[in-house]
């Protein structure tokens, strides 16, 4: 996996590239290219595995929403935390999401999860790991992604300014101290799956961040999806 042949924004090249160089990558892609000779099948797509990157570069970054695991069946994953291509049935946890900010926008409910308007508009869609074997969640937990992906949250963190990160349930909390709170606005709420049992309610996040936004000279985020 080459990050000069990766669909990836070259500003993520340039600000990444220390990373792209250390041993711990290597051995990601050589696992990766072991998988697919293997035949095994994992997700998303290579061409969609950096889509957060390509789509949301480092000078448009507002806000960075942060998952875990890619969604591990068949058409799901798109690179995008929390979204799915729009003939996909939309996930539960999306499904929460969308009803709060409903509640909290007065926004209409969607009627698909490609959620590819957000990350144009600067909000990085980042899940912890990039990729995922077919039907085993979390099966890439331990190969270098994390290692990746809390460099990126480390560099936003040094390099930029007044970012809103969205740290929804106890992995993504787990990232905070990764972030400078001084130099960043955090908002924590619980993980918007129903196994949550509805504390994800009324966090208020979506009109936050804008407040946040707004307050600090910058545009805020259009949170609608179209039809």
């Amino acid at each position: 996996m080459d990050p000069e042949k990766v669909k990836l924004h070259p500003s993520w090249k340039k600000l990444l590239k220390e990373e792209f160089q250390k041993p711990y990558f290597d051995q990601l892609s050589a696992f990766l290219h072991e998988e697919k000779l293997k035949g095994s099948t994992v997700y998303p797509p290579g061409k969609l595995i950096f889509n957060a990157f390509e789509l949301t570069p480092p000078e448009e970054l507002k806000v960075v929403i942060l998952g875990q695991d890619p969604y591990h069946n068949p058409g799901e994953a798109m690179g995008l935390c929390f979204s799915v291509p729009k003939e996909i049935r939309i996930p539960p946890s999306l499904k929460n999401v969308y009803k709060e900010i409903n509640r909290d926008l007065g926004l209409d409910i969607p009627t698909h999860g490609d959620l590819t308007k957000w990350a144009r508009q600067g909000v990085l869609l980042l899940n912890a790991m990039l990729t995922v074997e077919h039907k085993k969640a979390g099966s890439h937990s331990k190969i270098g992604w994390q290692a990746f992906t809390d460099a990126v949250i480390a560099t936003i963190s040094k390099e930029m300014e007044g970012i809103v990160f969205l740290l929804w349930g106890n992995f993504a909390k787990s990232k905070k101290v990764l972030i400078d709170t001084n130099r960043h606005h955090v908002l924590e709420a619980a993980h918007p799956s129903p196994l949550a049992r509805n504390a994800f309610n009324n966090c208020k996040h979506f009109s936050k961040t804008n407040d946040f936004l707004r307050n600090n000279g910058k545009n805020e985020i259009d949170w609608s999806i179209d039809s």
